[in-house]
C-alpha cells in the first residue's frame, strides 16, 4: 500500500457504519450516514466497507471542505488508495463516494453530535427516499 505524509493506513473499523441506503435512486440522496466523530479519515473505513458491495472498488470521496477538519488527502483501503477531495461547492451536509466504475452514492451526513432520536429519523427518511430534513 502506498504511504506518505498525506496517506493514513486503513484500520479495521471499531464500530459499524451508521448508514441507511435507499433501494432505488429516488431523489437527491442515496441514503444517509451518521458518523461517530468529525474525523473523516478515521470514520471512512467503516463507511467504505459498508458501500463496497454496492459500488465495487472505491476511487474517491468528495465532501464539503468546511465540514471536516483537515482529513488526510488519501486513505489506504481495500488494497488500494482512496482519494479524499474537499470542495466548497459540494452541498453542505453531503458526502459522495465514487467507485472506479464511476457509480456513485451521495449521502446526507447527519452531524455526529446529533441526538439518537433525531439521527434515526433522518436515516429512516433517507432510506425511504424522502429528502432528509436537517438534523
Amino acid at each position: 500500500m502506498p504511504s506518505g505524509p498525506n496517506t493514513t493506513p486503513s484500520a479495521s473499523p471499531a464500530t459499524e457504519a451508521r448508514l441507511r441506503l435507499t433501494t432505488a435512486a429516488t431523489g437527491r440522496f442515496d441514503g444517509a450516514w451518521w458518523p461517530h466523530a468529525r474525523d473523516l479519515s478515521a470514520e471512512l473505513p467503516a463507511l467504505l466497507g459498508a458501500v463496497t458491495e454496492r459500488l465495487g472498488r472505491i476511487d474517491r470521496v468528495t465532501y464539503h471542505l468546511e465540514e471536516w477538519p483537515a482529513p488526510h488527502r488519501r486513505l489506504a483501503f481495500d488494497e488500494g488508495v482512496v482519494r479524499l477531495e474537499g470542495f466548497r461547492s459540494q452541498a453542505a451536509g453531503s458526502l459522495t463516494v465514487i467507485g472506479w466504475n464511476r457509480k456513485r452514492l451521495t449521502l446526507a451526513v447527519v452531524p455526529p453530535e446529533t441526538g439518537r432520536e433525531t439521527a434515526e429519523r433522518v436515516l429512516a427518511d433517507a432510506a425511504s427516499g424522502r429528502t432528509p430534513q436537517p438534523a
